[in-house]
């Protein structure tokens, strides 16, 4: 079952793409005190994610943080190191990668889907959520193949 609107974030371990390397993290650690911007895309480096998603949230980075969230990050069953590789390539400062290889985020919070079909097997579907001291504020889940109501501009327009 999908995680809903004032439900905890599940604790599982997630691992931080830093300029220094990888730092495993745990979500509930992560998550707490802070009011949290999170999107979750099913690939670094893939077309949409790339051309339209990250670019979304770094471009209205200052906008989110003026309405109160306080850390924008991003999550995708990749390994640290291409999730740091697509921050370097497209990214900026502003967003912080949450590799989530073994995707035990997204079967966590019951966001999965099946890219077996183009050679990605299992992976995190694509969703945003703003998480407000670990608890799960808005959630916003993309119906296959969409691109709408994930984007920095629609969270922006419901804070």
């Amino acid at each position: 079952m999908a995680i809903s609107v004032g439900d905890k974030i599940p604790d599982t371990k997630l691992v931080k793409a830093t300029p220094d390397g990888p730092q495993p993290v745990q979500s509930a650690d992560y998550f707490a005190g802070k009011r949290v911007a999170l999107f979750s895309v099913p690939g670094a480096f893939t077309p949409t994610c790339s051309a339209k998603h990250l670019p979304g949230f770094v471009e209205k980075a200052a906008d989110l943080k003026a309405k109160g969230i306080d850390e924008i990050a991003c999550t995708a069953v990749n390994d640290a190191f291409v999730m740091g590789a697509w921050n370097k390539s497209g990214g900026s400062e502003d967003v912080t990668m949450l590799a989530d290889g073994n995707a035990d985020f997204a079967e966590a919070v019951g966001l999965t889907m099946d890219g077996s079909g183009f050679g990605m097997g299992k992976r995190g579907q694509r969703f945003s959520m703003v998480v407000n001291d670990g608890v799960v504020e808005q959630l916003n889940v993309e119906a296959p193949g969409d691109f709408k109501v994930s984007s920095a501009e629609h969270m922006l327009s419901q804070l």
